[in-house]
């Protein structure tokens, strides 16, 4: 196990900044995610702590140890990949015990960790197979168990879980964080599924444009969004921003109560924390929406709407709802549940 430390830490591939001076701690048996949309840094990143990428500056620590110029076979630390990147002329047994024999392990230690590796993983009926036997979700568990029995001080995984279908993905997210507690070995984990990220980290580390825009368990980014950039990419729907002038052109109303900044200039909500407001209800903010789209998930529904100015916003109902299409329904809001930021977008309240 192992502490790993990134100390402003630069990519340049010619003249473009992919990664623009990121520092961050991983403490010793902690999963990381790191999250953000294609394009923001998050594989390279990986890729450089594994020593897959150069650093231009900056300093990386596995441990006790600056790793900038170390090999990836000398850092380390194992690698769990999309594509499963499995010997297909090799049995499950064989892909399991390459590296170990590379390194000359000794056959006895080699057995044990396979041993260990199968029960975690509940591939022991798969050992004799090869790859081309198995399923996408056998063959992510094989790889998984490729790095196990390597007995790292960290293991990185870069999107292991894209290939796979909706089923097997909650299936592998269970698997992945009992086996990193139980492990409790230092696990860095790149995904752009902010669902798989929400339900995975001990931290998230939300990246955009080779920039963090913020670090924090995932019900801390969730409730307390520091930019706009978070607020709309964690959650599912996303966070409803609405532009604070629209409240003086009357398409919704703020309660007089509440004292805001002078500089505030968009007015965030979560679409679960609007209900109807048919009632006499002490809420903080009202409006007037008419449905456009109504999404019904299982236990509740989505409902889609805009404003009189054909700003969109969407909110929570429970159950199947009864709303129709083109009906205009007052849908409001308490006071805790209201997010304000300033026109750069950052947080003030």
């Amino acid at each position: 196990m192992a502490k790993i430390v990134l100390d402003d830490v630069r990519k340049k591939y010619g003249t473009v900044d992919a990664i623009k001076g990121v520092s961050l701690d991983i403490t010793d048996g902690e999963l990381v995610v790191l999250v953000g949309p294609s394009g923001c840094g998050k594989s390279t990143l990986l890729r450089m702590i594994a020593g897959l990428e150069s650093i231009t500056g900056g300093k990386i620590s596995i441990g006790n140890r600056v790793v900038n110029d170390l090999e990836p076979s000398e850092r380390d630390i194992a690698m769990v990949f999309q594509n499963y990147a499995l010997y297909p002329h090799m049995t499950v047994r064989e892909n399991l015990a390459y590296g170990l024999k590379n390194r000359n392990t000794p056959k006895e230690e080699i057995d044990r960790r396979i041993a260990d590796a199968a029960k975690a993983l509940e591939i022991g009926p798969f050992l004799e197979r090869k790859p081309r036997q198995l399923s996408g979700g056998q063959r992510q568990r094989v790889a998984m168990g490729r790095a196990i029995v390597r007995e790292p001080a960290a293991y990185l995984f870069d999107e292991p879980l894209s290939n796979l279908d909706a089923k097997l993905r909650v299936q592998m997210r269970v698997e992945i964080k009992r086996l990193q507690r139980s492990l409790a070995t230092t696990s860095v984990y790149v995904t752009h599924d902010q669902m798989e990220a929400m339900t995975l980290a001990d931290r998230l580390v939300v990246l955009n444009g080779g920039r963090i825009e913020q670090v924090g368990t995932p019900i801390e980014l969730y409730e307390r969004p520091a930019t706009t950039f978070v607020a709309t990419f964690i959650g599912s729907p996303s966070m409803n921003l609405l532009a604070m002038s629209a409240a003086a052109g009357g398409q919704w109303a703020l309660s007089h109560t509440i004292s805001l900044p002078p500089d505030v200039a968009t007015l965030g909500i979560r679409p679960e924390d609007l209900h109807l407001a048919t009632g006499a209800v002490d809420d903080a903010f009202r409006m007037d929406v008419k449905v456009a789209a109504v999404e019904l998930v299982g236990a509740e529904s989505y409902v889609h709407g805009t404003l009189s100015d054909g700003a969109p916003i969407v909110f929570r109902v429970a159950g199947r709802s009864r709303i129709a299409i083109d009906e205009v329904v007052p849908i409001g809001a308490k006071a805790p549940s209201l997010h304000f930021f300033d026109n750069q977008g950052a947080r003030l309240m």
